[in-house]
């Protein structure tokens, strides 16, 4: 690797959870701070619908080395004073294979904003991460963050294997192409999404030397690592190996499928990764899943890994990007002994289980869940498959049922699926207001960790900032 070993990654959770705030605190200290670069087209967008309170989008902006692109959002989207809190924001172009130049600029320029923030005032090294699961904005996003000089992209929720090749190419400002899944795909069906930098360059603007950043896939299995080392396109520089523990999307039990009394996937033998072998590969690789404790840490350094990645001490710490009283109440259930967390196999429309943290007023209490409409407006996670004239169609099981099943899909596949997309952005106080004006409630997820974030505070003292929480698990 290209950066001097972290013994804590700070994980990439959430859509703005794992905010430049925060990471900028995790690097600060020397640790490894990672943002999220999960829907930050429409994070950007709605920060400055709301006005950019603080003006930090707009200082970020004003560095971005082509100053028309820049320009063009902040014309669009800025709201002097904000937008009124019963106003919605503006309608987004959800993410398809062809997306039109604004949606490019858009995720390129909202990288950027993120990594250059997350990196301000300080010179250690600062990563990003990304879900495979959300292909469509790959290419103009990665660049986005390279163009602030991200130093580790970390890939989860899929296997990778063309990242590492696209980091190469974008490095040298070259054009790339990304293989995407298309359902019913057939040998001819156009599966391939393009992206060129030089179509964004401006007249007088020289594109900056760019650095290729360290490339770390998560993986769930240690046979995915070896995998990975075979058929990547480009150079793996670690993994990052996740357990079921861990928060947010979890890889599904290998083999048939079965529940806990209470709906739960049960994890058996088969899904711990057999260290030795990761031993062997004689990689970097850090531990990640219920590993926020200094005994934690200590036990992962013994076992050959450069250290751990953590996600739920720092998604409720002060710098996280979680709604404050949100993230208060959450901890005071957790050192009341009632912080519970559930793996629920059917909430993502991904198919992956996906971790959801009980809160009141949010999307896991069935009473808010049924009183909710059903829209996929956003349209992150939905999925691509080609219809019977050939061309590529969309759809998401937890749109509309009848609009589903319209595109060929299963109604069995729209039971119990939660907006996850809507809600994750109701998290950090960017929550769409309908018409009507209803506001979309939240979906929180964190670790199974949650039960320990007493180590960190107590009830005199509930709050707690990054270096707390790095101070404790150094020991």
């Amino acid at each position: 690797m290209q950066i001097p070993l972290p013994k804590i990654i700070q994980g990439g959770m959430g859509v703005g959870v794992s905010n430049w705030r925060l990471a900028q605190a995790v690097a600060r200290i020397g640790q490894l701070g990672i943002v999220s670069g999960t829907g930050l087209d429409q994070v950007l967008a709605r920060r400055l619908q709301d006005g950019d309170p603080g003006g930090d989008m707009r200082r970020a902006l004003a560095h971005f080395p082509f100053p028309q692109m820049a320009q063009r959002i902040l014309d669009t989207l800025f709201i002097a004073g904000g937008k009124k809190p019963d106003e919605p924001y503006k309608p987004s172009e959800k993410p398809a294979l062809k997306n039109s130049r604004w949606f490019d600029e858009l995720c390129i320029v909202s990288n950027f904003v993120e990594v250059f923030l997350a990196r301000e005032g300080h010179s250690n090294p600062v990563g990003i991460n990304y879900l495979e699961k959300i292909q469509f904005p790959h290419l103009p996003s990665a660049y986005g963050a390279m163009l602030a000089g991200a130093a580790v992209m970390i890939v989860g929720a899929g296997i990778p294997v063309e990242f590492p090749g696209v980091l190469d190419a974008l490095s040298r400002h070259e054009a790339v192409t990304y293989t995407v899944r298309i359902q019913g795909a057939t040998p001819e069906t156009d599966c391939q999404r393009v992206f060129d930098p030089a179509l964004f360059f401006e007249d007088g603007c020289t594109p900056p030397d760019l650095r290729r950043p360290d490339f770390l896939p998560i993986i769930s299995a240690d046979s995915l690592a070896t995998m990975l080392l075979r058929r990547a396109s480009g150079s793996v520089e670690g993994f990052v190996v996740e357990g079921p523990t861990a928060g947010g999307h979890n890889a599904p039990p290998r083999g048939p499928l079965q529940l806990t009394p209470d709906g739960q996937p049960i994890y058996g033998p088969r899904d711990v990764v057999k260290l030795e072998a990761m031993r062997k590969i004689g990689m970097p690789f850090w531990l990640g899943g219920g590993y926020g404790s200094p005994e934690a840490l200590r036990m992962a350094l013994e076992e050959g890994a450069a250290g751990v990645q953590v996600g739920t001490p720092f998604a409720l710490c002060e710098e996280s990007g979680l709604e404050p009283e949100m993230r208060r109440a959450l901890v005071r259930r957790a050192l009341a002994g009632n912080g519970k967390v559930f793996t629920d196999p059917l909430a993502s429309s991904t198919g992956f289980p996906f971790k959801v943290a009980d809160l009141e007023g949010t999307l896991s209490e069935p009473d808010v869940y049924a009183a909710r409409r059903r829209i996929c407006d956003l349209g992150y996670l939905r999925e691509a498959y080609r219809k019977e004239d050939g061309s590529i169609g969309y759809r998401c099981p937890s749109e509309t049922v009848a609009a589903y099943l319209a595109k060929g899909g299963k109604e069995e596949d729209t039971i119990g699926r939660k907006c996850i997309c809507n809600g994750l952005f109701s998290n950090i106080g960017l929550a769409q207001v309908r018409p009507d004006g209803y506001r979309e409630p939240a979906i929180i997820t964190l670790g199974d960790d949650l039960v320990h974030i007493g180590r960190f505070c107590s009830p005199e003292k509930p709050d707690y900032t990054a270096a707390d929480a790095i101070r404790v698990m150094l020991g």
